[in-house]
C-alpha cells in the first residue's frame, strides 16, 4: 500500500482513477486537450463529478511516434496555468506528467504533491535533486535510453527497480512510490526521446505486460495507462484514437483483474463502471 498525495492506493483500497488533462495542442488524443482556463475548469469539474481521484496534467505530448518537443518555458506555463485553475475550482490532488526537473520544481513550488515521470527519473539528471528537496509522491515508469532485446517482463522489472533505487537515493520513502510499466512507450522506432527502443514486436510487449502485472508490480501499487493507445488501434484497425473507447475499457477492466491499482484514463465515467465490475470479478 502507498499514498499518492493524501489518497491511499494499492492493497485493499479501491481501484483509483486518474483523469488525464492535456494542455498540449500537439497531444495524440485531441478530445483530451483543454487549453483555455474555462475549458480546464469545466473539464476538471466534470472529472470530479464522474469520480476521478486525481488529475494528471500534461504540458507536452510524449507520444513516441510524434515530434512534439516544446520548450521548458512553454511546458511550464501550460502546467502552471492549469494548476492555478484547478486549485481554485477543485480539491482533487494534482499530478504533473513531466520528465523535466525545472517543470517539476515549478509545479512543486505551487503545492503539487505528485510527479509522474515517464522516464522513471532517468531523463533529466537534475530531477533527483528536485525530488530529494520536495519528496513528492512518485509515479515511476519503466524506461531505458538503451536498446532492449531481452525478456519483456524481466526487462520491465529491471528498469522499474533502477528507478526505485534512484527514488530511494533521493530520500523518497517506499510508501510514496507507484509503478507504471509504460504501455505504449516501448517501440522499434520513434520521433521523440521519451520511449524505450526494442527490437521485437511492440504490440506483443504491451499485451504481455498487461497479462503479467502481478509479477511486475513487486508489492508496489501499479498504475496502468492504456486509454486510447496505439496497441488498441493496432488490434482493432482503428487509426483514430477517438474510435478506441470500447477497446480501452476492455483493456482497463482486464488490467484491474490482473493487478492494476490505478487506472489513468481519458474516459472517467465509462472507466469507473468497468472498474467496478472488474473489481468484483477479481479472484
Amino acid at each position: 500500500m502507498a499514498k499518492l498525495a493524501n489518497v491511499k492506493v494499492g492493497g485493499a483500497n479501491p481501484i483509483r482513477i486518474m483523469g488525464i488533462l492535456n494542455t498540449s495542442p500537439e497531444s495524440f488524443y485531441k478530445k483530451s486537450i483543454s487549453s483555455s482556463k474555462s475549458q480546464i475548469k469545466n473539464v476538471v469539474k466534470q472529472m470530479e463529478s464522474d469520480g476521478a481521484d486525481f488529475i494528471d496534467i500534461g504540458g507536452m505530448s510524449t507520444a513516441p511516434y510524434l515530434s512534439t518537443i516544446v520548450s521548458e518555458k512553454i511546458e511550464s506555463k501550460r502546467i502552471l496555468d492549469a494548476i492555478n485553475v484547478i486549485q481554485n475550482s477543485s480539491n482533487l490532488p494534482i499530478s504533473i506528467d513531466t520528465c523535466r526537473s525545472n517543470v517539476a520544481r515549478n509545479a512543486l513550488e505551487c503545492g503539487v504533491e505528485i510527479i509522474n515521470d515517464i522516464s522513471g527519473l532517468k531523463y533529466d539528471k537534475d530531477m533527483q535533486n528536485v525530488i530529494s528537496q520536495y519528496s513528492p509522491s512518485l509515479i515511476l515508469c519503466a524506461f531505458s535510453k538503451n536498446i532492449l532485446s531481452g525478456n519483456f517482463i524481466t526487462e520491465t522489472k529491471k528498469l522499474l527497480n533502477e528507478s526505485i533505487k534512484i527514488a530511494k537515493k533521493s530520500h523518497v520513502p517506499t510508501e510514496k512510490i507507484v509503478l507504471d510499466p509504460a504501455i505504449g512507450f516501448f517501440r522499434k522506432n520513434g520521433k521523440g526521446p521519451f520511449f524505450t527502443k526494442i527490437k521485437s514486436d511492440w504490440v506483443k510487449r504491451d499485451l504481455t505486460t498487461i497479462k503479467n502485472l502481478q509479477s511486475i508490480k513487486q508489492n508496489f501499487p501499479m498504475l496502468i495507462s492504456v486509454s486510447n493507445k496505439s496497441f488498441i488501434g493496432n488490434i482493432l484497425s482503428q487509426k483514430d484514437p477517438s474510435d478506441r473507447l470500447f477497446g480501452s475499457i476492455a483493456a482497463e477492466a482486464i488490467s484491474v483483474i490482473n493487478g492494476a491499482d490505478i487506472i489513468r484514463t481519458h474516459n472517467i465515467q465509462a472507466s469507473k463502471d468497468a472498474i467496478r465490475i472488474a473489481s468484483k470479478l477479481k479472484s
